[in-house]
Parts: C-alpha cells; sequence; structure tokens
C-alpha cells in the first residue's frame, strides 16, 4: 500500500464548530493522515484552533496554513508556536504567509506593503525568538527591544506560503519548506526551479527545503453543488490582485472575467469561469482527488495538501467524506511502540 504523506487543512471558510473540526482530525490521525493544517481567514483563530488539536491528538503534525505577518507581531506569534510546541513537542510546523491587501488592509486596517521584505524580517525574528534569543530590533517593519519567551527554546520549520515568484524564491532561501497553493501540477516543477535556484545563489543545499502544496478537494455526495462552491472560490481568490498571476495559466477568459469583476458585474463574472479553470486547480470526486495526490507527487511534491471544503456553507458532510476517502489509502496508525 502506498505509505507516502499526504497532508489535509482544515475547511475552516465553511462555518463550521471548532470541536467539529478537532473530531475531524482525530479521525485523520487514526486514518494514518500526515498532517492537519488549519488556514485563518475571517473564521477560527489559528492559535486556539490548533491548541484544541494538539490536546486532543498523539502522532499528526499540526500547522498554520497560513499565519499571516502583518496581524501579529514576530513575538507574540513566536509564543503562540512555542505554546504550541509546548503542547506538541516535534509536530508542530509554523505555516507563515504574507496573506493579502483584501485580508490585511481591509479587513485588519494595516497596510500591506513591501511583503517580500516584512516576511523576510519576521520570519528572521521569529526563529530568534523560538531559538530563546532576546530580541533587540529596529528594523523596517518591526521593533522589539528586550523580548524573550519564558518558555524552552521550540524547533518548529518554517513553510513559506509562496505563488509568486519573489516570494517563492525568498522560500528558497530561508524556508524549510516551501508552501504552495493554486498550482496545477504541471506548474509545479517550473516553481520549484525558481526555489531550487534561490536555494543555491544562497548557498543552501536545495534538498533541504521541502515542497508543500495544497489544493481544493472534494469527495461528498453532491459533487454538483460542490463544483458551483468551488466556481466561486476559484473566482473570489482568482480576483485577489496577489493572487491573480497563479491562475494565468489555467484561466484562458481571465482578463475578461477580470474585467467584469472590477465593474461590479459578480454574477455575470461567476458565468463566465469555465469548469475546466475551476478543475484546473481543484479536484472533484475520490477518482480526481486521487489522480492529483498522483500527479503533485510525480512533479516532485513531497507533501500534497488536501484543502477539504462542503459542498456549502455548514456542510460537514463533504469534508468527512473526503477524509474517509484518503483514509482508504494510507494505513491506520497502529499501538504506540
Amino acid at each position: 500500500m502506498d505509505r507516502s504523506p499526504v497532508a489535509i487543512t482544515m475547511p475552516v471558510e465553511d462555518g463550521l464548530p471548532v470541536g467539529w473540526l478537532t473530531d475531524l482530525v482525530v479521525d485523520a490521525e487514526h486514518a494514518g493522515i500526515d498532517a492537519a493544517l488549519v488556514g485563518e481567514v475571517a473564521g477560527p483563530e489559528v492559535f486556539a484552533t490548533l491548541g484544541a488539536m494538539a490536546a486532543r491528538t498523539e502522532r499528526i503534525t499540526l500547522g498554520s496554513g497560513i499565519a499571516a505577518v502583518y496581524t501579529r507581531s514576530p513575538a507574540l506569534t513566536a509564543m503562540g508556536f512555542a505554546t504550541l510546541a509546548s503542547l506538541a513537542p516535534g509536530r508542530v510546523v509554523a505555516g507563515i504567509g504574507a496573506s493579502s491587501p483584501i485580508v490585511v488592509g481591509r479587513w485588519h486596517g494595516v497596510d500591506f506593503d513591501r511583503p517580500l521584505s516584512t516576511v523576510r524580517e519576521f520570519i528572521g525574528l521569529l526563529r530568534s525568538a523560538l531559538a530563546g534569543e532576546k530580541l533587540h530590533h529596529d528594523g523596517p517593519r518591526f521593533r522589539s527591544r528586550g523580548f524573550r519567551l519564558d518558555l524552552p527554546a521550540a524547533t518548529v520549520p518554517v513553510w513559506l506560503g509562496a505563488i509568486n515568484p519573489r516570494m517563492l524564491a525568498l522560500a528558497g532561501e530561508i524556508a524549510d519548506a516551501v508552501f504552495m497553493t493554486w498550482c496545477p501540477p504541471s506548474e509545479a516543477a517550473p516553481k520549484r526551479e525558481i526555489v531550487d535556484a534561490a536555494a543555491a545563489g544562497a548557498g543552501r543545499d536545495p534538498g533541504d527545503v521541502a515542497t508543500v502544496l495544497s489544493f481544493w478537494a472534494y469527495a461528498g455526495p453532491d459533487p454538483e453543488r460542490a463544483l458551483e462552491r468551488m466556481r466561486r472560490q476559484v473566482l473570489a481568490y482568482a480576483m485577489v490582485p496577489t493572487h491573480q498571476p497563479a491562475f494565468a495559466g489555467t484561466f484562458e477568459n481571465l482578463p475578461e472575467v477580470a474585467d467584469a469583476w472590477q465593474r461590479g458585474h459578480r454574477a455575470r463574472a461567476l458565468s463566465l469561469v469555465p469548469d475546466e479553470a475551476v478543475l484546473a486547480q481543484c479536484a472533484l470526486g475520490p477518482d480526481m482527488m486521487d489522480e492529483r495526490i498522483a500527479d503533485y507527487r510525480a512533479a516532485g511534491v513531497d507533501l500534497p495538501v488536501v484543502l477539504l471544503t462542503g459542498a456549502h456553507v455548514g456542510d460537514d458532510v463533504g469534508p468527512q467524506a473526503t477524509v474517509d476517502a484518503l483514509s482508504h489509502k494510507v494505513p491506520p496508525i497502529g499501538p504506540r511502540s
């Protein structure tokens, strides 16, 4: 039986209770799924959610996917990850990224500027704080004088969320893994070449930087409704300026859709999104999900991540069915040795 690793991302945009999400991670751990990630959009707060999951699990890797660098200070973020590492030693990862102008600027009222230098500065401070060092920093974006964690130093790998070439290169320079999303299998290897070149240019072994890649998938009983949900998600993300280039290769009429969106014709924009553009980025049904995982592995992805989604907001059947479909691909975890 194939034992290549696979991970899931929680459906945090689906309005589901954190207790239910935690139960799902417990199921995933028992099924042998390797990692569970929690994004942060406008639903569950990431550290509280991961803490609940850490308290209920024993083996599965837990991480953020992603925590934005603008909405918390590096010191507070280090406190959060150190707390998780104390609860779940050796199985916490820090998914870090810039997020988007909508989340950062509109929702949190923080200037979304200089994302590349902000991410670089943030990760440097985060690593120093987690290593137990006292922070003395007065930088372009962050300042900290004398902060030191009152928890043991923690080794927490940093996965850098990256879509565009400059952030991909930064991942090669400073991250333990590049965390890609909205990336069809055909684009994974070319993007990885950017990471490898940057790693080598920074004097690193490119093999020290893993490739993690998430994609939306649904293996539940209502595929037609799920396809329409995915269409809305693809449209929403493709209209984010920082994300739009990721869709250019698979979304042939993207300029026409973007023009309708910018003119405020949202229903027309949605009607123009072709199935092909949706299914290039998302997987519908267990067979397509399995094929997509195999394609990503063939493209050199170390950890495919299935981003769970329901057929509609509040749907807990679809995500559970998708986890159940994945559980048939990995052997259950046996008794603790």
